[in-house]
């Protein structure tokens, strides 16, 4: 019997979750074959099968916790899947393991899960025939059994019972509140379940980041509004040779990635970070990009924007978008990011006030794209606007630094040709 531990899945994680088991007891996995996906306080990782053989016990159910190095499973060597039969070079034939072993042989080897099927319906291993692999008790055989014995089982006559003279029934009174105001009102009907589950640790490190940032940053929000429509124009124009160049669509964050480190470049400590009482300023833009995955919104970051192509951009995002969805982000992809982009606008929002991720000093969000009036050389004109919001870290960026970074975000999408010509 081989057992399955918790390896270490990042530096300082010591606790993960099961987030959902992939395969189920009695399975047989091939070696190489993820088992479980795990849940760190940063991200999902799948833990593959050390061997090959069958999944015979899980230790550690879905939403529960555990710890590196605790035993999560147990697995039988084995190298043959549960649907194929062993080959025998002799020549004396061999009966198919999935063939049912005869009652009155050898008591057959008992599953874990089957052997709890058998106290619970008061059944004996022998009693059973048994279908698995290699002649084994399977939770299905217990079962299966079970439910014949219920069927095939004699149903006792009714009781004759003696008519008795009709009793007038009462009308139950309703239920009543009665409210501060002395009014008395029905108690509400339908369905009122509470449903309990525990919170998964992407989640609960979300709220504790969430909370840190409101509690210890002097957090300040600062508005503005871009016409979309010469960005618009450029896709438009180039959409179809950027796609048969690069392999990948062209969209619209690449053009605020590249504003947002345009706009880092001239106001570093929008860039920057408080460590203990320095200022620590960098000289790289690592983005992180707000995401919406199989686990909720995640913020893998894109390293040194700075120097990556649109093309570069739109597939390291299209990578992590795939990766977020199958639950196949790794820490490392969400460790670091000196500033972050979130787009609210891909769900709909008109106008938000997003929270900045510790310890970064600022964040940019994006919102939803409408057409509105807006006054051009005194004529009112339809365009395609956008709100912009930058909140920031008032500790150690001054209001005027946050507004005019922005409007810089604003000057460089509203003409995207300054990317190219560094004005």
């Amino acid at each position: 019997m081989v057992e399955v531990t918790v390896p270490s899945v990042g530096e300082s994680i010591s606790e993960v979750q099961i987030s959902r088991w992939l395969k189920q007891e009695g399975d047989f996995v091939q070696a190489g074959t993820d088992l479980v996906d795990l849940e760190t306080e940063k991200a999902s990782v799948q833990i593959p099968a050390p061997i090959s053989g069958v999944l015979t016990k899980i230790v550690k159910k879905n939403e529960e916790f555990a710890t590196v190095g605790d035993v999560i499973c147990m697995m039988e060597p084995s190298d043959t899947p549960a649907n194929q039969p062993q080959s025998n070079p002799g020549s004396s034939p061999v009966t198919s393991p999935a063939s049912p072993v005869p009652a009155s042989a050898a008591e057959p080897r008992v599953m874990p899960a089957a052997s709890r099927a058998l106290g619970d319906n008061n059944l004996s291993a022998p009693q059973i025939t048994a279908t698995g692999p290699g002649g084994r008790l399977l939770k299905e055989d217990v079962l299966a059994h079970a439910a014949n014995q219920h069927a095939s089982a004699p149903v006792a006559p009714a009781p004759v019972v003696p008519k008795s003279p009709p009793v007038l029934e009462i009308p139950k009174p309703v239920a009543t509140a009665v409210t501060s105001t002395g009014i008395t009102t029905s108690a509400p009907a339908g369905n009122r379940v509470e449903e309990v589950k525990v919170m998964s640790m992407i989640r609960r490190t979300i709220a504790t980041r969430l909370v840190q940032a409101q509690h210890t940053a002097a957090l300040l929000t600062t508005f503005n509004e871009v016409d979309m429509q010469p960005v618009m124009n450029l896709r438009t124009k180039y959409r179809d040779a950027f796609q048969e160049k690069h392999g990948v669509k062209l969209g619209f964050m690449s053009f605020f990635a590249k504003a947002a480190c345009e706009g880092l470049k001239r106001f570093p400590s929008v860039n920057a970070e408080i460590r203990g009482n320095n200022v620590v300023y960098k000289s790289y833009c690592d983005i992180g990009i707000a995401i919406g995955g199989g686990k909720g919104l995640v913020v893998p970051v894109l390293r040194n924007v700075e120097k990556m192509s649109f093309a570069e951009v739109e597939r390291s995002i299209g990578d992590y978008s795939r990766k977020a969805m199958d639950n196949k982000l790794i820490p490392e992809d969400l460790e670091g990011g000196t500033f972050t982009i979130s787009n609210g606008g891909v769900y709909g929002s008109m106008l938000s006030t997003p929270i900045v991720n510790p310890p970064q000093s600022a964040i940019l969000g994006l919102h939803a794209i409408n057409d509105r009036p807006v006054a051009v050389a005194g004529q009112v004109v339809i365009l395609p606007m956008m709100y912009l919001a930058l909140t920031y870290d008032h500790r150690i960026i001054d209001g005027r630094e946050a507004v005019t970074f922005l409007k810089t975000i604003k000057e460089v999408i509203e003409d995207p040709t300054r990317l190219f010509l560094e004005v």
